[in-house]
């Protein structure tokens, strides 16, 4: 593969992520009503639609600053801008790394999307054992969670050259 192509994969890897991120999105908030819970797996997993104003997880969502949805959106901004170029300075190989990287910008654009149209991002998938939870989410979420695992993975097991 070509240094071109590769980086045409990569940014398609992200950008599959977007799309796919925006009908899930889409789906849920047009066929889940507002904090309905729909049982998929009894006693784990529901999808119900939320909206949450805060970053990932619901982080800061109880926050009463007004800046919060600018200061979300600008960080967004800069995280896609730095991924984005590490993406773009990634080897003439495909990498874990470069798979990793995609998965975060796809997400962080799709986060992005909803925070810049509504102030806030369609959240749907409810994990969850007996009472304890983990806080509603979606699929660009997962694609960032996943993609930052993977290179963490990467940072351990990853075979490194020696630097003199």
């Amino acid at each position: 593969m070509t240094r071109t192509s590769i980086r045409a994969f990569e940014f398609l890897i992200a950008l599959a992520v977007v799309l796919f991120d925006r009908w899930t999105k889409h789906l849920a908030a047009t066929q889940i009503g507002m904090a309905r819970h729909i049982v998929i797996i009894p006693g784990f997993f529901d999808l119900t639609h939320t909206e949450n104003t805060g970053a990932a997880f619901s982080l800061f969502a109880d926050s009463p600053s007004h800046w919060k949805t600018n200061l979300l959106i600008a960080f967004s901004l800069v995280a896609m801008i730095v991924v984005s170029v590490l993406l773009w300075k990634q080897s003439r190989k495909l990498t874990l790394t470069g798979v990793a990287l995609s998965l975060i910008l796809g997400g962080a654009v799709g986060n992005l999307w909803d925070r810049i149209q509504t102030g806030r991002v369609v959240d749907f998938l409810l994990l969850y054992v007996k009472q304890y939870q983990w806080p509603v989410f979606n699929l660009a979420d997962s694609a960032i969670v996943v993609g930052a695992c993977l290179l963490v993975l990467e940072i351990l097991f990853g075979k490194h050259s020696a630097e003199a």
